[in-house]
């Protein structure tokens, strides 16, 4: 039995290293799935193919579904932390909102298959994100609005979530130039009636 603490520097490596196991098996995960589908994907494979003992796989993860959820917790984050890097640019609101917009509609458009999409997207953590980013269009708006940009007759949180379920419409379409018309219709929606 130790009778004193561990070093933090210890600690600190074995968190690094799980992170890097966990990182790596969420990757494997990903590339499988890519590669066979959903329904072929095991955890036997995902062991074998991230380098691990089927018990450690187990000791991160119960199940498939659980390694999927974390994969998608993480796609959800980076792309959260992206959409937020292009909200925080230079430049003005309505510039701002228009690259935020389109860089949404093509995540939307480039989301994976239906049968990963419809288990993967009913988490809280898609719940939350949702609504993170329905505040910061919220937030452009209002600004482009006290600029006189964009119209003032229906609130900036009514818009935002008009932006959000036309632009989930992207996912459904078969080309970038047809996500670009959609981004353009829908940011002239919010745009000052004439």
């Amino acid at each position: 039995m130790y009778h004193r603490a561990v070093p933090k520097l210890w600690n600190a490596t074995i968190e690094a290293h799980r992170r890097e196991v966990r990182d790596a098996v969420l990757d494997t995960t990903a590339s499988l799935i890519g590669k066979h589908g959903l329904g072929a994907v095991t955890m036997s494979q995902i062991a074998d193919e991230t380098g691990i003992g089927r018990a450690t796989l187990y000791k991160y993860f119960p199940d498939l579904e659980a390694v999927l959820v974390a994969w998608h917790e993480r796609q959800v984050a980076s792309h959260l932390q992206e959409l937020a890097a292009i909200r925080d640019r230079a430049g003005d609101a309505v510039d701002r909102l228009e690259a935020v917009l389109d860089a949404f509609a093509v995540i939307s458009h480039e989301r994976h298959g239906s049968e990963i999409a419809a288990l993967l997207h009913r988490g809280a953590h898609v719940a939350h994100a949702h609504d993170e980013l329905a505040r910061f269009l919220r937030d452009l708006i209002a600004e482009g609005t006290r600029a006189g940009a964009l119209r003032d007759d229906v609130a900036p949180q009514e818009l935002a979530s008009y932006c959000l379920h036309a632009l989930t419409a992207a996912s459904g379409l078969a080309s970038r130039a047809a996500v670009r018309r959609l981004v353009k219709v829908t940011l002239d929606g919010l745009r000052v009636p004439r």
